[in-house]
């Protein structure tokens, strides 16, 4: 009877500990982050109006969106859909007002002022990766993460 309980234990403990794969939002890469954005550049100027985004190819997995929420908060994320591991499709290069889209098959849609898949409905589990934007003043701001 001992015997019996203990196969019993042990097999409720094995199958309880292996890990559900289902959800998965590793796809991205933790890439170190070190970005000045001076929004008196123009390449950055827009980025004085609420509202509006900027996207910087050269930095995180597939570029940064970087987004002004209002006056007071910049929003900066990686440009690659994450819930696809990184391929040449998967860049978050549309952007229509605030929603960013995937280039791949599923078009996926995010809206750069929550980091939440853009629908009525949520269907995917991973949202946009963010970064640290940090005001140090000027109208400069430092972007960081890994």
């Amino acid at each position: 009877m001992k015997r019996l309980v203990l196969i019993l234990c042990l097999t409720v403990v094995v199958s309880c500990s292996k890990s559900d794969n289902t959800y998965n939002c590793n796809f991205l890469f933790d890439v170190n982050i070190n970005l000045t954005v001076n929004t008196n550049l123009p390449q950055f100027n827009q980025l004085n109006f609420t509202g509006s985004s900027v996207y910087v190819a050269g930095y995180g997995n597939g570029g940064i969106w970087l987004h002004r929420l209002n006056s007071n908060t910049l929003y900066a994320w990686d440009a690659s859909d994450p819930n696809h591991e990184p391929v040449s499709c998967s860049t978050l290069g549309s952007l229509d007002g605030e929603v960013v889209t995937c280039g791949c098959e599923d078009e996926n849609r995010y809206s750069l002022s929550t980091g939440y898949e853009y629908a009525e409905e949520i269907t995917q589990p991973c949202t946009l990766k963010p970064y640290r934007v940090e005001d140090i003043g000027n109208n400069t701001f430092l972007v960081t993460g890994n």
